[in-house]
């Protein structure tokens, strides 16, 4: 397991290990405010080994940005000083921590969140199924959303947060604008993946002016969409590295690459995944996910169904030969918040299977 246990340096960022607690929405945040309970969570898995934590997705002072009232903000007064005790709690457990920064886009349903009577952000008003429901948001406005990803990162900055993660990934707004199913714009917003990243690298770069160069900066991406598991953002690694490089030159230090079985390769004729193409197209520091340690990718888990312990020596022969940087690991971590010290005690055996009622609770 030694791959997994060595430490890594980036910018201010120092960690005594490669494993990250993925961001995972868990909806027990009434009126978006994070309490005990949730500071308790998170401290339980900082204090067994989890070398750097990646929040659930807390959401940008827009009103549309919810789809839930129990999904906790990183705005108003309340919710930060939630989220202070949160890092407060991590850090005197001896963990790392940043905030994932969200906005849920068209993915919220109409009437739904803390504001139903809010209209959802979007690139092109347009649904994944492409009718058009509401007009398409100016320049001016595109402008505004990306201000409020970079208070959120100004939040984390303040409240001693020690990196911050912009959510581009599964369909969700930033990467609504990089889908040509969602963003028809005929200006600077649209156009090339490499045009329709241009509001992602906007944020990228706001964040970075709110958050200063040493504080490192990571944004998720996803080629699915939760509208469409079988997307594909781009079909060739030339179009994934033009791609990719664009946010890095932005400002973004780490690319957390989501995939639905980290094992599986992303291009024919390669047995790299998702992360490891990232890495070798950019250079860039890579954090790699999906399904470690379980069998049967997580959108089981949305049924209630359960999944059983998988072998890790797939992920320590990736990690021996440097495909990726960090490994995220998602359900795992929500079953048992031990589960980072039993791999590096070698208790692989006390490993436990995933119960899909451990959605329902904050263990």
């Amino acid at each position: 397991m030694s791959p997994l246990f060595k430490p890594f340096s980036l910018k201010s960022l120092d960690l005594p290990n490669r494993i990250v607690m993925a961001p995972m929405t868990r909806n027990f945040s009434p009126n978006g405010i994070p309490g005990a309970n949730v500071a308790e969570y998170y401290r339980k898995r900082a204090a067994a080994d989890v070398g750097l934590i990646l929040s659930e997705g807390t959401t940008i002072d827009r009103p549309g940005a919810s789809n839930d009232p129990r999904i906790p903000n990183f705005h108003t007064e309340e919710a930060l000083a939630g989220w202070e005790k949160v890092i407060s709690t991590v850090h005197e457990a001896g963990g790392k921590m940043g905030p994932q920064i969200w906005h849920t886009g068209m993915a919220r349903k109409p009437g739904t969140g803390p504001h139903p009577e809010a209209d959802s952000d979007s690139p092109s008003g347009l649904t994944h199924t492409g009718k058009q429901v509401m007009p398409a948001p100016t320049m001016e406005e595109i402008s505004d959303i990306a201000d409020s990803y970079a208070r959120a990162a100004a939040n984390a900055k303040r409240l001693g947060f020690d990196m911050v993660e912009i959510h581009g990934a599964h369909g969700y707004l930033v990467d609504e604008f990089f889908w040509d199913v969602m963003n028809q714009r005929d200006d600077k917003y649209g156009g090339t993946l490499v045009d329709r990243a241009e509001f992602a690298r906007e944020v990228i770069g706001k964040c970075r002016k709110a958050i200063g160069e040493d504080m490192p900066l990571c944004i998720r991406v996803s080629q699915w969409k939760q509208q469409d598991y079988a997307a594909r953002l781009a079909e060739t690694p030339e179009a994934l590295g033009e791609f990719l490089t664009s946010l890095t030159e932005a400002g973004a230090d780490i690319l957390h690459c989501s995939q639905r079985r980290f094992w599986e390769a992303e291009f024919e004729g390669s047995d790299l995944n998702f992360a490891g193409w990232a890495k070798k197209l950019t250079g860039a520091t890579t954090i790699s996910v999906g399904s470690v340690g379980l069998k049967g990718d997580f959108f089981g888990s949305f049924k209630g169904e359960g999944a059983e312990v998988a072998s890790l020596d797939n992920l320590i022969e990736r990690m021996e030969r440097d495909e990726f940087d960090l490994i995220a690991v998602g359900r795992a971590l929500i079953q048992d918040p031990t589960w980072a010290q039993k791999v590096k005690e070698g208790r692989l055996d006390a490993l436990e299977p995933y119960d899909g009622a451990a959605l329902m609770s904050l263990n």
